[in-house]
């Protein structure tokens, strides 16, 4: 892989905006299923979206993005980050794998389909099936959020 592979160690970034409860909850699950033990040779970074810089991005070998969805749309903070990124990241990250998250207190659509713009307009390749939950996640949301994870970070060793 093109990203930030050092000796056999692949790079699984996490950039997420995590203002709430809710979303804290999806994080630590899918950072938990990121770092499971039986997935090796991946180094999981966490990135605040609002921190995540081009490098971060450009040294990783896959994606994995969380949002609350804010006014009918991603979170201002991701939105912030794939403005920073794109331009400086386009040509060298196509074909990267990603995956994602979205909270929302009642409807999503319009979070996931920004997200799905961005990514494609990036050549994003999604290697997991996205995360929508409405309301308070439940434990079989969090299950599914831990999976993502480990989807993610275990693909990065392929």
């Amino acid at each position: 892989m093109a990203g930030g592979r050092l000796e056999g160690v692949a790079t699984l970034l996490i950039v997420h905006h995590t203002p709430s409860p809710n979303c804290q909850a999806m994080l630590e699950a899918v950072v938990s299923g990121a770092t499971a033990p039986e997935i090796e040779g991946v180094r999981v970074v966490r990135r605040a979206a609002l921190a995540a810089t081009p490098v971060d991005v450009l040294e990783a070998d896959g994606y994995l993005l969380g949002t609350p969805a804010n006014l009918g749309y991603m979170s201002g903070a991701l939105k912030h980050f794939f403005d920073q990124i794109y331009y400086p990241c386009l040509d060298e990250t196509r074909g990267r794998p990603f995956g994602y998250y979205v909270h929302g207190g009642s409807d999503t659509t319009g979070a996931v389909r920004g997200i799905e713009a961005v990514t494609t307009g990036l050549g994003w390749r999604r290697a997991a099936s996205a995360v929508s939950v409405a309301g308070e996640p439940g434990k079989a949301d969090l299950e599914t959020c831990w999976e993502l994870g480990a989807t993610l970070a275990a693909g990065l060793t392929d």
